[in-house]
């Protein structure tokens, strides 16, 4: 079995999938890759299943060797990305692109330069010991695979579907630099426990990204607090990837792939899934703004 050898590793790279749906009734979220479509871009690109294993790196920073052939692809957030040949020479690279490694060629993936989080897919994906039928680390649960460290041998497996395509173009920004990351997001279960003004105060001001910010979910503060309607406790009830909560004092937090199952606190709205996409993407210090749809 080919495989390839992490020389060097940055914080919070793990193997991730499409999760683990199914096991709320044990307290289990589903976990999986945070930026669903990046994750599927990548396994596009070098011709694999969805539900291939992709390595989800924070912020890039993960060198890898191969000790055969491989066909490998970066997504999401936009990386330096460089290839070293056995011999020590360098030759150029990039992210999005699909890219051909030969025995004893180096990949390195520097610091990404936008967004939060990088998705490396390999033909045929990482075939590390699943964990109830999955290879994603849930870092709530502490559950699956744990993340890389160097040394660690990362065996491809036969998740192959397609031959690679030709490179993908990322979509370009069109925000301005200092313009919000728009999210759209549907009211919520429990919009009505806070006062009319709610949709006013989401949608008419910046919010920004809290540096405690995590897998489990994005935490943001703003100028105004959402103000509550309903000032009882609410038992505890499910909650789905994408969920506005609002913790007593008014700031929503959203709920990423790593959530719990069940909160406490209601939810004011819930973020569509390409949001959920953009939402894990974004750095502490981010601002955002909230579009109501629907």
């Amino acid at each position: 079995m080919s495989a390839l050898t992490v020389l060097q590793v940055g914080f919070g790279v793990a193997t991730q999938d499409l999760g683990r749906p199914g096991f709320s009734d044990m307290g289990l979220g589903a976990a999986g890759a945070a930026d669903r479509g990046s994750a599927a871009l990548a396994n596009r690109l070098v011709g694999n299943r969805p539900d291939a294993a992709v390595l989800e790196a924070l912020l890039g920073s993960v060198t890898l060797r191969a000790d055969a052939y491989v066909v490998a692809a970066t997504a999401g957030a936009a990386c330096p990305v460089e290839i070293e040949r056995a011999d020590g020479r360098v030759r150029g690279a990039a992210s999005h692109e699909v890219l051909m490694l030969a025995p004893g060629e180096t990949l390195r993936i520097g610091t990404a330069t936008t967004g939060l989080r990088s998705y490396v897919a390999v033909l045929g994906g990482f075939a590390v010991e699943p964990v109830l039928g999955s290879r994603s680390w849930d870092s709530l649960a502490r559950l699956g695979p744990p993340p890389l460290s160097s040394g660690d041998v990362l065996p491809i497996g036969d998740a192959r579907a397609s031959w690679p395509i030709v490179n993908a173009v990322p979509q370009p920004d069109e925000r301005w630099p200092d313009d919000p990351v728009v999210l759209e997001a549907t009211a919520g279960p429990r919009d009505d426990w806070f006062t009319p003004g709610w949709r006013d105060t989401l949608t008419g001001q910046d919010f920004t990204v809290g540096s405690d910010s995590d897998r489990v979910g994005v935490r943001t503060t703003a100028p105004q607090p959402l103000v509550r309607a309903v000032t009882v406790e609410l038992p505890s009830e499910g909650v789905e990837t994408g969920s506005l909560q609002v913790p007593p004092e008014g700031f929503p937090v959203l709920f990423l792939a790593d959530h719990p199952v069940t909160g406490g606190y209601p939810v004011v709205a819930v973020l569509t899934p390409e949001s959920v996409d953009r939402a894990a993407q974004l750095r502490p210090g981010d601002t955002v703004r909230f579009r109501l749809v629907g």
